[in-house]
């Protein structure tokens, strides 16, 4: 939301509130009978600025916390990317150190799914995964059929693919029709929103990102309260400066007798 525009908001519910309490100053004039309807009122003008003015500032919260983050300097954010085996790798580490905020980029693992596996089938790749190749040193064995591989440092996502890939028509006869390369992007928070239309530009959307940028958002998102309780405040608000309103006169009799107390005291 525009900052200008916030404000209008701002402005506008404080005008509200300062009918609200012109309510409340004219109560005199009513009967007694009309306080309840003086504060119904209060609370509806409230709800409903609120609802219409501060709510949609309200709501913008996590995204200030994250742009006050994004400016601190030295701050990163992990990116978290699963990608297709038929992407061009080497183009995309290419693409994506040459922009500004690049920190680094490291394939992690790579998952093959093939199909469901019984009991005998899972011991039998749990056995022979590790002979395959000498860098498969980390991997699991999942019923639904996914072999799950973490990758060496410096070892490549397509060099274990090729690995695999050469096993398994050696015995299957067969080829690997889809496998996914797990990747962790690291780049400058300020450059988030750069990273994330690089990685469109190849159909790829993060699926977690971590940092102090998403973790301020998680946080905000988690001490807000639903919107209806927001709404709620607001009204309560709207009654508490009726209440003002109508105890207006008592107040400013209260303020001048204390005034008037302290002087004495101090001529004393």
């Amino acid at each position: 939301m525009d900052i200008i525009i916030a404000i209008i908001y701002i402005v506008l519910f404080i005008i509200m509130m300062v009918f609200v309490f012109s309510i409340g100053m004219i109560r005199h004039y009513m009967p007694k009978r009309e306080l309840a309807l003086v504060l119904v009122v209060a609370f509806l003008i409230g709800a409903i600025g609120g609802a219409f003015f501060l709510e949609p500032i309200y709501e913008e919260l996590p995204s200030v916390m994250s742009t006050v983050e994004k400016n601190v300097p030295g701050n990163e954010e992990t990116l978290y990317l699963d990608l297709s085996s038929s992407i061009n790798m080497d183009e995309l580490k290419d693409t994506l150190s040459k922009t500004e905020g690049f920190v680094s980029f490291k394939e992690t693992s790579i998952t093959i799914p093939l199909w469901k596996l019984n009991d005998k089938e899972i011991e039998y790749f749990n056995y022979v995964l590790g002979n395959i190749d000498s860098h498969f040193k980390h991997y699991n064995v999942t019923k639904d059929g996914k072999l799950q591989i973490e990758l060496e440092e410096n070892y490549s996502s397509y060099d274990a693919l090729k690995s695999f890939s050469d096993w398994y028509k050696l015995v299957y006869g067969g080829s690997i029709s889809y496998a996914q390369v797990h990747a962790e992007l690291v780049v400058s928070s300020s450059s988030v929103e750069s990273f994330q239309q690089k990685l469109l530009d190849y159909g790829v959307v993060p699926s977690k990102m971590d940092g102090p940028v998403q973790n301020s958002i998680n946080n905000t998102n988690s001490s807000m309260l639903p919107n209806y309780q927001f709404v709620l405040i607001t009204g309560v608000v709207g009654v508490i400066v009726a209440v003002l309103g109508i105890y207006y006169d008592s107040f400013g009799v209260f303020s001048r007798r204390f005034k008037r107390f302290v002087r004495e005291k101090r001529k004393r």
